[in-house]
């Protein structure tokens, strides 16, 4: 006659059993985030392994017009330069997997591509524009997006941890959330950002190029304001590097188109000063 197994036994038993599920099958772990939850809930775009995703861009070669001979030069340049920014993108996407928070993608990634897309067409349609009808409207092709954001390792969606990781959303995707951590915290307290000064390193300005080195000076001045008030509204966000990639990376590459269209303007009727790009990265002051 079989007799019961005392209840600490039972205990032990499912607890053996337990183990040995999870020994037998490495998808226990993988597929526990994702439990429970129904096709439509977001579940479909989660992936078996972290990816990052790739980011694609708006083709801008094909919305051009016809490009005068002597711009073609110019434009092929910046054509290319085009690629080789959503390349550099995509690498950093790789490489940044397991950073930031929920928006890190689009304050790190995604936004200073577009900054930098933004400048790269201006130069094409003002090469364009020197012989030709200027093209409008090229900016509206500066904006890109993240496809196929699979898991990131990290927090879940509310910041709780999940097995398996954050299921990635398009344009936002966590490269989820070492934000937070006692001694890594990014931007953990705003400071203030400074920048060198421009227009005393400038040489006498021609009187047909104060309007537009004036303007300029003014688009400097407004971009660091920009930027503080995003270091003020971004307090607590990202990981140790937050500031540098999401503010003052973007904040140079803008500065650095800047002070160019101001060089650009006082060389048309003078000589063009070097080295003003030298003045465009800028530092954070705690």
């Amino acid at each position: 006659m079989s007799r019961a197994l005392p209840k600490y036994n039972k205990r032990r038993v499912t607890f053996i059993g337990g183990a040995a599920a999870v020994a037998l099958s490495g998808t226990v772990i993988a597929g526990f985030a994702l439990a429970g939850e129904t096709p439509d809930s977001g579940a479909k775009n989660a992936r078996t392994l972290a990816g990052p995703g790739t980011i694609t861009c708006p083709d801008v070669r094909s919305k051009l017009p016809a490009v005068p001979a002597s711009a073609k030069a110019e434009v092929d340049r910046n054509l290319a330069l085009l690629n080789t920014q959503i390349q550099e993108a995509n690498k950093r996407l790789v490489d940044t997997v397991g950073q930031g928070g929920p928006n890190f993608v689009q304050n790190a990634i995604l936004g200073p591509l577009k900054d930098k897309r933004v400048s790269t067409v201006n130069r094409i349609a003002t090469a364009i524009g020197r012989t030709a009808a200027k093209p409008q409207g090229l900016d509206s092709l500066a904006g890109c997006t993240l496809n196929g954001a699979g898991t990131n390792a990290g927090g879940g969606a509310a910041g709780k941890p999940q097995a398996g990781g954050n299921t990635g959303n398009a344009g936002n995707a966590g490269n989820a959330g070492n934000a937070g951590n006692a001694g890594n915290a990014g931007n953990a307290a705003a400071g203030t950002i400074t920048c060198p000064d421009v227009r005393s390193k400038l040489p006498a300005v021609p009187a047909s190029a104060k309007a537009e080195v004036d303007r300029n000076l003014a688009l400097l001045d407004t971009q660091i304001r920009e930027a503080n008030t995003r270091l003020v509204n971004t307090v607590g966000q990202g990981g140790p590097n937050f500031v540098q990639n999401a503010i003052l990376g973007p904040l140079k590459d803008k500065r650095v188109s800047t002070v160019n269209r101001i060089a650009t303007a006082i060389g048309r009727t003078a000589a063009k000063p070097q080295g003003l790009d030298s003045l465009a990265a800028c530092t954070l002051n705690k």
